[in-house]
């Protein structure tokens, strides 16, 4: 069997590229909003997205994301989504409304990455915060607008990460 060098090289900088995750991550995942009435991509109010994430190192502080991902059709500039974030022994931690801003509101360009008409984002929520207990933690997002089908947005999500010490 004869591989050509540059082929390896190529297998190798590929599994290096997936081998390469953050080190400071601790959890992420990301629920599709199912169609609704023939509808795709809509998030119905009473649809309220639970995630739940185990922590060890409780000395350790933690930024929590929410990343959301929405078409273009999206018929607002911002999207007000509420948490609530309960400890492993029941108790709630916090809970608070949060406005993210997934277009510009003057000029209505998309915010976010993305390419087409789908855009990601990945909005800071929770800064450093502390998990005094180690255990299973639960945050429930829930869509606040004033609208009870809501078109457009595609995936929510939460992702958390140990936050980067400053040298």
């Amino acid at each position: 069997m004869n591989i050509k060098p540059s082929a390896l090289l190529a297998a190798w900088f590929l599994l290096l590229g997936l081998s390469a995750c953050d080190p400071n991550q601790v959890f992420e995942k990301n629920i599709d909003l199912k169609d609704t009435a023939g509808q795709p991509y809509v998030w119905v109010v009473q649809e309220k997205p639970t995630f739940e994430f185990n922590i060890t190192d409780t000395t350790q502080r933690y930024d929590v994301y929410f990343n959301v991902r929405n078409a273009s059709s999206y018929g607002y500039y911002n999207l007000y989504m509420k948490h609530t974030l309960t400890a492993p022994n029941g108790q709630v931690l916090s809970t608070l409304l949060h406005q993210m801003l997934l277009m510009d509101p003057k000029t209505g360009e998309p915010r976010g990455k993305g390419a087409g008409d789908i855009f990601d984002h990945a909005f800071l929520a929770l800064p450093a915060q502390q998990f005094h207990q180690a255990g299973t933690y639960k945050i429930t997002l829930e869509q606040y607008m004033r609208q009870d089908a809501l078109p457009g947005i595609m995936s929510v999500g939460v992702r958390v990460a140990k936050k980067a010490t400053a040298e």
